[in-house]
């Protein structure tokens, strides 16, 4: 199988060695020996990679647009979405304040069974002035923190003007 004199395996066989590099400290070198000629390779000592910056880039013939920072904003699809706090489980339901992050809504219903998810898109159509089948929960049915879907012919600046109408 293997020859027992002669070159067989033992000339093929690449040796790698590291070899500390005085260059660099942060760097090893392995030295690369065998059939090829001989190679040096530079290896980083913490393995990681530089990150690219992430560009935004515009669609033809349109300038790229910063994301709103408001509460209120137009989605991908066209729709306007609400950023809302929830506080379930208060006496009476109304909009609490209107901030830079979120709108801040109390809930007259416990946060049991969806029932405070149901009082909260009740609530919406009511001081938007829409059919509770137009409002919809699109994120965070389990947490404060929600994301109200508003399918109309609203603009986000109207929602926000009746949302703060309703606030006081």
């Amino acid at each position: 199988m293997f020859p027992r004199f002669g070159v067989g395996l033992a000339g093929c066989c690449f040796q790698i060695r590291f070899v500390p590099s005085f260059i660099n400290p942060a760097s090893h070198s392995v030295l690369v020996s065998g059939c090829s000629p001989r190679s040096v390779r530079q290896f980083s000592r913490t393995g990681a990679m530089p990150r690219k910056q992430k560009e935004v880039k515009a669609a033809k013939g349109q300038t790229a647009e910063a994301p709103s920072s408001g509460p209120v904003t137009r989605d991908k699809s066209g729709a306007v979405a609400i950023t809302v706090h929830a506080k379930p489980g208060s006496k009476h339901s109304g909009i609490t304040d209107v901030c830079a992050e979120a709108v801040g809504v109390s809930i007259a219903a416990p946060p049991t069974d969806g029932e405070a998810n149901a009082e909260l898109v009740r609530y919406l159509a009511e001081v938007l002035a829409l059919k509770k089948s137009q409002i919809s929960l699109e994120k965070g049915s389990r947490s404060r923190d929600k994301v109200i879907r508003v399918d109309s012919c609203l603009d986000p600046e109207e929602v926000l003007r009746r949302l703060r109408q309703a606030a006081g």
